[in-house]
């Protein structure tokens, strides 16, 4: 645990992509099994104990220090397990013997109960340090934050044993923490385990925003980027599971989906909602706010079935039967795409079109039209590209729509997470609903994090601890005199919001130090946008 510890004090403290990688490679590298599998799977998010939660930290610490003094340091600090390993009491007597090690605390904290685990994580934080304290909690509630995401650390894991990080990425999935069998593969001393006999996740190929490259169409083919979820199907041994980007596996929220490829294959698309019932909206398919009524459904009923049926609109194809094509031209994989689709059930699968234009200027005007709510942008493939693993310069682009802009009031904010838990970074804004001058109503309309400056984070920070007017537990409202410039993709109508309206991808554009807080826009503005 506590070379663990010396690790994410490192990351904490290291800026550059670089050092981090090779904090984590030298790490894999000097720690031994299991406890530096449980490491990468804890960078990863990959560690789970349902038993230890935030509110165990929080009650261990109410029984050992005033709470007093626990509120107002928690406040300061701005971290939970930051605060409790400074403020835990030392033990007397001091425990004998070493500190635990990840293994230890692993197999102790996988069989605890809620019950249990108070005591059981109260006498691990005993044999640690102050370090060893945070990295624990940070470990057991898995709660990292350290600005580590999981391609970073799949990146260290092959610069450490010298390996591809395209191999790394194809025997990852389908392995479970301590991931013994891809260190022995890594070190040499096993072959890499199998991917032919299980459905698993393929990662996907991603794209680069388009900025100012000059690209020709006549080696780029264009196609419409839509506002859904990116998802794999992956048919093997009879049996076919739907994964999202992140790897997770969604079959049982979409049955209907999982059911209708009968044949081995891999195939990426995007998953849509049917657009016939939603009022015909382009291409057959409805708004993102459609499709969120089926997300994280674990069981997903008749009614919501008939309601909004699930589709596919497919972009690409990385295994045919046995045959793998990710090394093929995107013009080969689109062919082959082409020739699957009569074999599959038309009400579940589609094919995403190619867009015709002359030049890059004739789509620019294309894609300037495309308001449309279930249309994200433009798409630009390379036709030689093959599919690999994340982002490649030079093979995929993405081409977002130009966005939506409002000027919106600061309501309220909260303090971020990792390295901004010391300052106000979270952002609640709203619009008037109706006539300020007249005692209108604020409304919340959305919440951004993101989109402004060190510089200007520490100005806001400032801004709101300056003209806070009430707290709300981790919440500060401040008084409704800051402007904010929102851009964000589209607006929907929503019955869980007062405001009636939510916002897609929200973030900061622009703060409005000059703009009066009544001058703001009216929600009419916003319902006027929505799609």
């Amino acid at each position: 645990m506590q070379r663990f510890a010396t690790l994410l004090d490192g990351l904490l403290l290291t800026l550059s992509r670089n050092g981090k990688l090779a904090l984590i490679a030298d790490y894999l590298r000097e720690t031994p099994d299991p406890d530096r599998g449980w490491a990468l799977a804890a960078l990863t998010g990959a560690v789970d104990f349902p038993a230890v939660k935030a509110g165990t930290v929080r009650s261990l610490m109410a029984e050992r220090v005033d709470p007093v003094l626990w509120a107002l340091s928690r406040d300061f600090v701005g971290d939970t397990a930051e605060t409790a390993s400074l403020l835990w009491p030392e033990p007397e007597p001091a425990p004998q013997g070493a500190a635990p090690t990840l293994g230890e605390i692993v197999t102790a904290l996988s069989i605890a109960t809620r019950a249990s685990a108070p005591a059981l994580l109260a006498s691990l934080l005993d044999r640690l340090d102050t370090a060893g304290r945070y990295a624990l909690i940070k470990f057991a509630t898995g709660a990292l934050r350290i600005g580590i995401s999981a391609r970073l650390a799949k990146v260290a894991f092959a610069q450490a044993f010298a390996v591809p990080v395209d191999e790394v990425e194809e025997y990852w999935y389908g392995q479970s923490p301590p991931y013994a069998p891809l260190f022995l593969w890594a070190t040499g001393a096993c072959p890499p385990p199998r991917t032919d006999l299980l459905p698993l996740f393929r990662s996907f190929m991603l794209a680069h925003p388009l900025e100012n490259e000059v690209i020709s169409l006549d080696d780029y083919v264009a196609e419409w980027k839509w506002d859904g979820i990116r998802v794999q199907l992956v048919h093997v041994n009879g049996e076919t599971r739907v994964y999202s980007r992140g790897s997770d596996e969604i079959s049982a929220s979409f049955p209907e989906i999982a059911g209708a490829l009968p044949f081995p294959a891999v195939l990426d698309g995007e998953l849509l909602v049917r657009g016939d019932q939603q009022g015909g909206e382009a291409g057959g398919a409805a708004s993102f706010n459609a499709l969120q009524q089926r997300l994280g459904r674990k069981t997903v009923s008749k009614a919501v079935l008939a309601e909004a049926p699930a589709f596919v609109r497919l972009y690409d194809v990385l295994i045919d039967g046995g045959e793998d094509l990710r090394e093929q031209p995107w013009t080969s994989r689109r062919a082959r795409l082409e020739a699957l689709i009569p074999r599959l059930d038309p009400k579940r699968f589609d094919l995403s079109e190619t867009i015709a234009a002359a030049n890059m200027e004739a789509l620019a005007e294309i894609r300037a039209g495309a308001r449309n709510a279930a249309i994200e942008g433009v798409m630009l493939k390379h036709r030689a590209s093959p599919y690999v693993a994340g982002r490649r310069a030079g093979l995929w682009y993405k081409w977002k729509r130009a966005p939506l802009l409002v000027d919106c009031v600061l309501m309220y904010a909260q303090r971020g997470s990792g390295k901004r838990s010391s300052f106000y970074s979270d952002f609640t804004f709203g619009c008037w609903d109706g006539d300020p001058d007249a005692g209108a109503e604020l409304l919340p309309v959305g919440k951004a994090y993101f989109g402004f400056t060190d510089k200007e984070l520490k100005w806001l920070d400032r801004h709101v601890r300056q003209n806070t007017v009430a707290k709300f537990g981790p919440v500060r409202e401040t008084d409704k005199s800051l402007v904010f410039e929102v851009a964000f993709d589209s607006v929907h109508a929503s019955k869980r919001h007062k405001s009636g309206v939510a916002m897609r991808f929200p973030r900061i554009n622009r703060i409005r130090q000059d703009k009066p807080a009544h001058e703001a826009d009216r929600l009419e503005t916003l319902r006027a946008m929505v799609t």
